[in-house]
């Protein structure tokens, strides 16, 4: 299999992942990060071993093929309009996008120059999800008729020394843990049709309890509270609910409920966790993806819990998908379409009504445990 040169822009924190991880999948040749701070461009490369850039040096880099967009997500656009100028592939944190009409100039421009636009989030590709989408696509649910999603917490302001741009527009729980969510949605039910929503931030002001700026006040400036009914073109109606204004809840992250049996599906943050089926008659079945090589465990989280960590799947897929001209699963067709899902909940929060989707997308294609092994060094 061929490699293709991988440049990184933007080393904050997520850039310690990409940069730990690249190295498993066999497409990826990381060369080189850049960052508008070359003391921290500096610091990352010293710490992974990879040649520090400046910006415009990276976009001009000959040896460098596909760049990946790790910037605030008020930049992704400007950033990724950038690379694709410049000749370059792109992949993007999540979300791609703040606008449906930023990701429809990217996919006007990628079109014209012939070039890949990817975005996280590549969670969906799992084990664990596959899993899912494997037993919906094999009839074991029926046809998926309702559901139900929660992402809830306190936001960051706990941890994150610099939580700023959590709480201003193109922030909050939707545009940051949405992506998760309703992308797994999107993988494994289809498009969205239309969404109404009913949003709120129940505090004016957040309180950083770390680092520096420890004990500063920040504004809220975006909803913090979003609860949604998600209507898809195969008529299932799923509720969505993100929110940083709760201390504890007991929802489970997502449950699929199908004319045969019910799905439970795990964290769409994570690529593993159970997926349990609970059929017709009351009986639970554990679905078996230990086999997937992304789903075993090789990290712990913050509570010493093992968890499957393997972003740059997506990354990875997208490369792999060039040099087999085929479509990537992380597209942009798909990613424009969440954006548009997404901005529309905060639409249909605002105006208090229904907002009917012009975008739509295909699933991306299932990915088995041989593929996914294929792609690993």
């Amino acid at each position: 299999m061929a490699k293709l040169g991988v440049g990184i822009i933007g080393c904050g924190n997520i850039s310690t992942t990409y940069l730990k991880y690249a190295p498993a999948f066999k497409a990826l040749d990381l060369k080189a990060v850049a960052d508008i701070n070359m003391e921290s461009a500096n610091a990352r490369a010293a710490e992974f071993g990879v040649k520090a850039m400046t910006v415009d040096e990276l976009l001009a880099s000959d040896d460098i093929q596909v760049v990946v967009n790790l910037t605030i997500p008020a930049a992704h656009f400007p950033i990724t309009k950038r690379i694709l100028e410049s000749g370059k592939h792109a992949y993007s944190e999540k979300p791609l996008v703040l606008t449906l009409e930023e990701g429809e100039e990217l996919r006007r421009i990628a079109n014209e120059k012939g070039l890949r636009v990817g975005s996280a989030p590549d969670t969906f590709l799992g084990g664990a999800h596959q899993a899912a989408r494997e037993a919906i696509d094999n009839g074991k649910t029926g046809k998926i008729v309702g559901g139900t999603c929660h992402f809830m917490g306190h936001g960051m302001e706990a941890w994150h020394p610099n939580p700023d741009f959590f709480f201003k527009p193109g922030g909050g729980p939707i545009l940051d843990m949405g992506p998760y969510y309703i992308t797994n949605l999107v993988q494994l039910i289809g498009p969205v049709k239309s969404v109404t929503a009913m949003t709120s931030a129940a505090f004016s002001t957040r309180t950083i309890a770390n680092g520096p700026r420890d004990g500063e006040e920040i504004t809220v400036e975006t909803p913090t509270n979003i609860h949604a009914l998600l209507e898809f073109h195969n008529g299932a109606v799923v509720t969505v609910g993100v929110s940083w204004d709760v201390w504890a809840h007991r929802h489970p992250n997502m449950d699929l409920y199908g004319e045969l049996a019910s799905l439970y599906v795990p964290d769409p943050n994570f690529f593993g966790g159970d997926v349990t089926l609970t059929d017709s008659k009351g009986e639970k079945h554990i679905l078996d993806h230990k086999g997937h090589p992304w789903s075993v465990h090789n990290q712990e989280n913050h509570l010493g819990e093992p968890i499957s960590n393997y972003r740059c799947a997506g990354l990875a897929d997208m490369v792999t998908a060039i040099e087999e001209n085929r479509q990537h699963r992380c597209n942009i067709d798909l990613a424009v379409h969440v954006t548009e899902v997404m901005t529309s909940v905060l639409k249909a929060g605002a105006e208090r009504t229904w907002v009917e989707m012009t975008t739509t997308c295909e699933r991306p294609d299932y990915i088995g445990p041989d593929e996914a092994k294929a792609m690993m060094n």
